[in-house]
């Protein structure tokens, strides 16, 4: 079992899965983090220009007063993240590291950068995990009983030894899926909070279960490339 998971992650990620073999470091949040988002989107924007349908910033970062892996996710929407031609020639020309494709997985796409810690996840205009991870984050904004919880869980796991970051994301996916799942039933997704930038609505939908994705928290983008990887 551990075996096909390994493969699994090689399989997905290019260049190949970074191992930790320890424990996950949490940093308190910090104020500067929107910046840091606030200045990749623009970078992201002026190469990618109309092709951004929408820009946003998730994960822990994202949520004020929460401790994060400090690293920026973000969750980019394009009209077909299955056409790489479209955008990963001019992403790679600007600096951006594409470390993940899961075809089946909502054919989504992860970048990464050398000089800044982020990940950027690239979903297709309309795919149900982009309600998901904004339900998420806008429901850990407004309730602080849900941020207090979540924050708990990450802690006690983080203390504990993982072989990749993303076991660590697998552990939390009980309360995740919990959180996600009371935000959807509240049915306000990016409604309550207003977003930091966006340039079009996304129609909610539910997950398909049919495929065990590498990463379904969206705090994690917790995928194994280079230093870790939403929700």
């Amino acid at each position: 079992m551990e075996s096909e998971r390994e493969a699994r992650l090689e399989a997905v990620t290019i260049g190949g899965p970074t191992r930790v073999d320890g424990s996950i470091v949490l940093a308190e949040y910090d104020p500067a983090w929107p910046g840091i988002y606030r200045r990749e989107a623009e970078r992201v924007r002026s190469i990618l220009a109309d092709r951004v349908l929408r820009l946003e910033h998730v994960g822990s970062t994202s949520v004020p007063g929460l401790a994060a892996k400090p690293i920026i996710d973000m969750l980019l929407v394009v009209a077909s993240s299955a056409e790489e031609p479209a955008y990963v020639p001019a992403m790679e020309g600007g600096g951006y590291v594409l470390r993940i494709r899961e075809p089946d997985w909502f054919e989504h796409r992860l970048f990464r950068r050398s000089d800044t810690a982020i990940n950027l996840h690239v979903f297709s205009d309309g795919s149900a995990e982009i309600a998901r991870m904004l339900a998420f984050r806008d429901r850990l904004r407004t309730h602080e009983d849900e941020r207090r919880r979540y924050v708990d869980v990450k802690r006690e796991l983080a203390a504990r030894h993982w072989t990749y970051v993303q076991d660590y994301a697998d552990a939390k996916g009980e309360v995740v899926e919990e959180i996600v799942a009371r935000a959807l039933a509240a049915g306000s997704v990016s409604k309550s909070v207003a977003p930091v930038s966006v340039s079009k609505s996304v129609a909610p939908g539910s997950v398909s279960k049919s495929v065990a994705p590498v990463s379904v928290d969206p705090d994690a983008a917790e995928r194994p490339p280079p230093s870790d990887m939403p929700l």
